[in-house]
C-alpha cells in the first residue's frame, strides 16, 4: 500500500461481532416510522436553500485497499453548518415549537448539535440556550454566540453540561431539544434521529445502481448511526454489512452489545474524536442499535490527524475533501480492517465490495482543523 502506509499500521484497538445480530425492518420502524422518516425528508428538503450533499467516490482508496468503490457522503457541505447535526436538531425545534414564537430552546452539546439548534431557532425567530462544557473550543462556543444563541460554559465534561441544562431548563421552563433520549424523554430525540435519516434518503438516490455491501457508522451516543440504520431499512433493498466505529475511550455502544444491556463508560481521557466521546449510549438508539449492528470498532486519536491530511490533499479521491476529526473514523476503521487479513476476511471486504462512509463534519472548528492538519 503506496498511499496509506510509508512502513505504518493502521490499527483499530478493539473488535467485536454481535452475536445477537437479527435486522428486523419491523421493529425498527416500531421505534422511528416510515411517516416520520419521510415527514423529516418532505420538511427539510422545503427548507431555504436545501440542497443534497455529495456522495464522493474515493477511488484511489478503493484501488489501493482492493475494494470495488468507497463512497464517502461529505457532510462538510451541509447548509453552513458544515456537519449532519443541521438535520436534527433544527428540525427539532421546529417540531416541537409549531410555530410558538414565545418559547425558549436549550441544549446541551459538544459543538456541532447546538449549532443546529441554534441556527433553527433563529430560522424560526426563538430565543435559545446552549450549555457546553470546559472542553468545548472558544471558536465551536462563538460559532453558536454567532446564531444569536446565549451561551453557557459549564465546569467538567458533556455529562455535567447536560445535567445543568436539565436543571435550568426545568427551573425556568424551557424546552430541551436534546439528541440524547432517556426515561420519558423520547419525542424529541426521536425527531432529531428523523432528520438525520435524511442522509440516507440523499444517499439511496446518488448510488443509483450500486449495491452498498457495508456502511461504517461513527457513534457518540448513537443517534446518528441508528437514525441511518432506520434509513437503510427505509429506502434500500439491500441490507449492507452494518458496522459501528467509536473511540476507545468511549466505546459505549460496544461495551452495551458485548453485556447487552447499556454500559455507562467511566472516560478516563477526552478523545480528539470530541463529537463521539460519550459515556453513554442514548435510549431510543440503543433499542434500534443492539440488534441491527453487526460488528464495532474502537480506535485510538492516533490517525486521526493523518486521515484529515490525507483526505484534504485529495489522496484518496480526485477532488480535496474538508474532513473534521469526526469524520476521519470512518475512513481509518476501514484501512484497518483491510490491513488484518481475519477482520477483512470475517467481515468480507472484497473486490465486489462497495462502502460507505459518512464524512459527518467538515472544518466546524477551523482553528483545530488547520491545527491537526498541520502536524508534522
Amino acid at each position: 500500500m503506496t498511499i496509506i502506509s510509508n512502513g505504518h499500521l493502521w490499527k483499530y484497538s478493539d473488535f467485536l461481532e454481535n452475536k445477537k445480530f437479527k435486522f428486523d425492518k419491523n421493529k425498527i420502524f416500531n421505534l422511528l416510522s416510515k411517516d416520520e422518516i419521510d415527514e423529516a425528508y418532505s420538511s427539510i428538503s422545503q427548507w431555504e436553500n436545501y440542497t443534497e450533499t455529495p456522495l464522493i467516490e474515493l477511488n484511489k482508496l478503493s484501488k489501493e485497499l482492493n475494494l470495488n468503490k468507497i463512497f464517502y457522503k461529505d457532510e462538510s457541505r451541509r447548509f453552513d453548518l458544515k456537519s449532519f447535526k443541521a438535520l436534527g436538531g433544527a428540525y427539532a425545534v421546529e417540531k416541537i415549537s409549531k410555530g410558538n414564537k414565545q418559547i425558549i430552546v436549550a441544549t446541551a452539546t459538544a459543538g456541532n448539535h447546538g449549532r443546529s439548534v441554534a441556527w433553527g431557532a433563529k430560522r424560526l425567530g426563538l430565543k435559545c440556550k446552549i450549555f457546553i462544557s470546559e472542553f468545548v473550543s472558544d471558536a465551536r462556543g462563538q460559532a453558536m454566540a454567532d446564531l444569536g444563541a446565549d451561551v453557557i460554559k459549564v465546569k467538567g465534561n458533556y455529562e455535567k453540561s447536560l445535567i445543568e441544562c436539565i436543571e435550568q431548563s426545568t427551573k425556568n421552563n424551557w424546552q430541551i431539544v436534546q439528541d440524547v433520549a432517556w426515561k420519558d424523554y423520547t419525542l424529541v430525540p426521536k425527531y432529531t434521529m428523523a432528520g438525520y435519516t435524511v442522509m440516507m434518503k440523499e444517499i439511496s438516490d446518488q448510488i443509483k445502481k450500486n449495491q452498498i455491501s457495508h456502511i461504517i457508522l461513527q457513534a457518540g451516543v448513537g443517534g446518528m448511526a441508528a437514525a441511518m440504520i432506520a434509513g437503510i431499512a427505509r429506502y434500500l433493498k439491500y441490507i449492507p454489512q452494518t458496522i459501528v466505529v467509536e473511540p476507545d475511550s468511549a466505546a459505549c455502544v460496544m461495551e452495551s452489545i458485548r453485556t447487552g444491556k447499556i454500559e455507562k463508560i467511566d472516560i478516563k481521557r477526552e478523545s480528539l474524536m470530541g463529537g463521539m466521546s460519550c459515556g453513554e449510549v442514548s435510549l431510543v438508539p440503543w433499542e434500534i442499535l443492539k440488534n441491527s449492528v453487526k460488528y464495532c470498532i474502537s480506535l485510538s486519536d492516533e490517525d486521526i490527524a493523518n486521515t484529515m491530511k490525507l483526505l484534504g490533499n485529495a489522496s484518496f479521491s480526485d477532488e480535496k475533501i474538508i474532513a473534521g476529526e469526526n469524520s476521519a473514523p470512518g475512513v481509518i476503521s476501514l484501512i484497518a480492517s483491510c490491513e488484518d487479513e481475519k477482520i477483512k476476511e470475517k467481515i468480507k471486504l472484497d473486490n465486489y465490495s462497495n462502502v460507505l462512509l459518512i464524512g459527518c463534519e467538515g472544518d466546524t472548528d477551523k482553528e483545530m482543523y488547520q491545527k491537526l492538519i498541520n502536524q508534522k
